[in-house]
């Protein structure tokens, strides 16, 4: 009933609208070239678009001064992150130029020539070498990103396997990530989600048989090594889910019936992007925020939010259900020492399935 009554007052409004706009042309309609901008029109129009062009320099500078720094380009924690930043730099560079000599000149020329009568406006009906300018150059400049970015593309995805990688597979579902890591021998077991059994603990669907699946460690935290090479399997078990790791500059989709793979050398850990000047700012500004928040809170008798402390994220990059915006796994980069004491803890495959 509440649908029916909505779309009612809906058809109501539309209808009503409709009516308004019918008065309102009979009501102009004697009205001599009511159509027909004149001279004050289109100076007015002149220096509205002056106005504009003004504006959206003004809006420019202001957002260079308040976020210039590119923060999302300035902190990549992977080996291959600083070429991809490089890129996008020369990217955004470029279209900044572009963007500002165009607005320049669309918006000048509105006004310079804006309709006067009497004025007959100065016109080519074609002229070979304007037409070869403008558009040589942007091929010239499309091609060199375009080829640029296919050499970044290949270094980042043609890469070769390092002696003392290892192998970790993401698993994604609705709407949490697994990780399995994939032991001593550094070879995955098979699985498969018709092999998933919860009331022996096989939350992967691994293959008890298969012997590389006995010593294959799963997690619900990643843990990496800093400066050795990880080779991510990358599995679904529902539906089409993304692993996005910003800071490490990868993304991948995870798409359910197959295994896709990404790799990347971790640079930094952990606690060393925490001591960075720019994540100390970052983590402060966020705690000053939360503080004044959690005053509120607790004036009206809630419970403070805690404070922040920054951690590399594992995310998801796609819409994939409706609690895609809390899919998400702590990631932490530390020392070989380190990675491997914690290694050590985790329960073996073998070890952690319930007998029946």
């Amino acid at each position: 009933m509440t649908a029916l009554l909505t779309i009612l007052v809906l058809v109501s409004i539309t209808v009503a609208v409709w009516q308004m706009v019918k008065i309102f042309d009979l009501a102009t309609a004697h009205t001599e070239n009511s159509q027909v901008a004149n001279d004050n029109d289109n100076r007015i129009q002149g220096y509205l678009m002056i106005g504009f062009l003004i504006f959206i320099y003004a809006i420019t500078i202001v957002s260079f001064m308040a976020y210039g720094d590119l923060p999302l380009m300035s902190n990549s924690a992977s080996a291959h992150g600083p070429g991809l930043d490089n890129l996008m730099i020369i990217s955004m560079v470029i279209i900044f130029i572009v963007q500002t000599i165009t607005q320049f000149l669309l918006h000048y020329f509105a006004f310079k020539y804006k309709g006067e009568k009497g004025r007959k406006a100065l016109f080519y009906a074609d002229n070979d070498k304007l037409e070869f300018i403008w558009t040589i150059i942007p091929v010239i400049v499309l091609a060199g990103l375009i080829i640029y970015g296919l050499f970044t593309w290949s270094d980042i995805m043609n890469y070769e396997k390092e002696d003392d990688h290892i192998v970790v597979e993401l698993y994604a579902q609705q709407f949490n990530w697994k990780a399995r890591y994939a032991g001593e021998d550094n070879v995955l077991g098979k699985a498969n989600v018709r092999l998933i059994d919860l009331d022996k603990a096989n939350i992967l669907g691994l293959d008890e048989s298969d012997p590389y699946a006995q010593d294959d460690v799963i997690t619900t935290e990643l843990h990496l090594p800093v400066g050795r090479q990880v080779i991510f399997k990358m599995r679904s078990q529902d539906v089409l889910h993304s692993a996005y790791m910003p800071h490490f500059r990868a993304q991948m989709n995870c798409v359910p019936g197959m295994v896709t793979q990404f790799a990347f050398t971790p640079t930094m850990t952990t606690e060393e992007m925490r001591q960075t000047p720019q994540m100390i700012d970052k983590v402060a500004n966020i705690n000053r925020i939360r503080t004044e928040k959690s005053k509120k809170l607790i004036e009206n008798g809630e419970e403070a939010l805690d404070r922040y402390e920054f951690d590399y994220l594992l995310l998801c990059n796609k819409i994939c259900g409706k609690s895609h915006y809390n899919m998400q796994m702590k990631i932490i980069v530390e020392s070989e020492e380190e990675y491997q004491a914690w290694l050590k803890e985790q329960k073996m495959f073998k070890n952690s399935l319930v007998q029946n």
